[in-house]
């Protein structure tokens, strides 16, 4: 399975490998162990999806809300988690010469690589689907200064 997999899915990718080695134990066909091998792949994409949407769907739900504390929490915690890891890292043990702990370099590494590729990833598939499916322009809608947006 690739990283992707594993990464996203939240571990799917392991379970279907370890399901994989069960089916392949089996006493079946190739195309059997094939098909079943699919039909659950097939599964854990289904659950994942069901997942990620009620994720969405509780995040819409605090947008929509009245309460400030309620849409600003999840910016407010990644602030907050992110400064004091940082104040963490940088100063775990940097008594004399500044040196990050080798433990904290995986970490570092993981959230550059989550952060850039959700970035930039999630903007160009923004791009290529609005570009697909591009929004009417309504008359009356206006960008700052008085300009129409285009």
């Amino acid at each position: 399975m690739s990283l992707l997999t594993s990464i996203f899915a939240g571990g799917a990718g392991e379970v279907i490998e370890k399901v994989g080695g069960v089916v392949d134990n089996l006493h079946t066909s190739k195309e059997e162990k094939l098909q079943l091998k699919n039909e659950l792949e097939k599964i854990l994409h289904d659950a994942n999806k069901t997942a990620q949407e009620a994720v969405s769907s509780r995040w819409q739900a605090d947008m929509n809300s009245d309460s400030w504390l309620s849409k600003n929490i999840r910016p407010l915690t990644l602030v907050f988690l992110t400064i004091i890891f940082v104040i963490m890292s940088f100063f775990d043990g940097n008594i004399g010469d500044f040196v990050i702990n080798d433990a904290y370099k995986p970490i570092y590494q993981t959230l550059l690589i989550t952060v850039y590729g959700a970035y930039f990833a999630g903007r160009s598939i923004e791009k290529v689907t609005k570009s697909k499916n591009p929004e009417p322009v309504e008359e009356s809608k206006k960008g700052w200064f008085g300009k129409r947006k285009k």
